[in-house]
């Protein structure tokens, strides 16, 4: 299979969105209610693990950091990758990235890249868990590192990776009339995916493909009973 075409994703029609399914209770996304769900998670499934391929490399290990930064209400930090990167330029990323070989686990991969990406100091991180691996479209097989942020935490953007930082409050993410649900065919192959859109004043910040999809299985992972 060929590497999809080149679009923007904003412009792929809303087949529909999720209002249907109930928000996660405000209570459950307080620091330690968290703390107590990753400590003795319910039993569930991840909604989205994979991707349709359209790369025939080998499989490539990789981690994201999921940043809960500690404020009144929690937010998720993401990225705006730069439009240069080889691969996902120009979309909305956690932090992170492929493992190094002399990463101990996925864990650290996640550490490393947030450090390098935005200049987070581990000692501001308190890492709830893990969640199933997410793979994508180019073979990346992707561990989100899910991790409480101490509010005093200092980022830098590195302008080589990443062009815009930005928090959107975690209740926006885990409600899902927020979840739409967008459909394009591409080579005989349907393809459907989530987006997330958030407006931030005059900015959209368009969420959507691997980054959705990782933070549709979080609120799957937070709304078992």
């Amino acid at each position: 299979m060929s590497n999809p075409p080149l679009f923007d994703p904003r412009t792929v029609p809303v087949v529909g969105c999720d209002g249907h399914l109930p928000a996660v209770p405000l209570e459950a996304l307080q620091a330690a209610a968290l703390r107590r769900r990753f400590a003795a998670p319910n039993a569930w499934t991840p909604e989205l693990r994979a991707e349709p391929a359209f790369s025939s490399r080998a499989p490539t290990a990789a981690s994201v950091l999921v940043p809960l930064v500690m404020r009144k209400t929690l937010t998720v930090l993401l990225t705006h990758r730069t439009s240069h990167l080889s691969s996902h330029s120009g979309q909305v990323a956690f932090p992170g990235g492929k493992a190094d070989p002399e990463d101990t686990d996925a864990v650290a991969t996640a550490l490393r890249e947030a450090k390098e990406e935005i200049g987070l100091e581990p000692g501001h991180v308190e890492v709830l868990g893990t969640m199933p691996t997410y793979t994508t479209g180019s073979a990346f097989v992707v561990t989100p590192v899910v991790a409480l942020v101490s509010e005093a935490m200092m980022v830098e953007a590195n302008p080589n990776e990443v062009a815009r930082i930005f928090e959107v409050p975690l209740p926006f993410l885990m409600d899902p009339t927020n979840h739409r649900r967008h459909r394009v065919q591409w080579e005989g192959h349907e393809r459907e995916w989530l987006s997330m859109p958030y407006h931030d004043g005059q900015m959209e910040h368009f969420i959507w493909g691997a980054t959705a999809g990782m933070l549709r299985n979080l609120y799957r992972f937070l709304q078992a009973h």
